[in-house]
């Protein structure tokens, strides 16, 4: 295995990692941007308010593209594993 493999893998893993993860960061710090403006705007401060939409926002991406995530990851999985075999 060389170094050039090596980077090919860790690229891909940064790709899986982006892809797995970016839908619920942004949607969670969109959803935290909205809070902290409405919060501003009414003068409530409860920290709550924010930490339970982002759970159900998480929650909510994880129902609907979770069999997809599940995909991707085993697809990246199976790919690393097939390297393996052929070192």
């Amino acid at each position: 295995m060389d170094t050039g493999m090596i980077t090919d893998v860790m690229r891909d893993a940064v790709g899986v990692v982006i892809k797995l993860g970016g839908p619920m960061l942004v949607l969670s710090m969109l959803a935290g941007v909205l809070i902290a403006i409405f919060q501003a705007v009414t003068q409530i401060h409860e920290q709550t308010i924010g930490f339970i939409l982002k759970v159900v926002i998480i929650v909510g991406v994880l129902l609907l593209a979770g069999g997809w995530m599940l995909t991707t990851l085993q697809d990246y999985t199976r790919e690393v594993f097939d390297l393996m075999t052929q070192i």
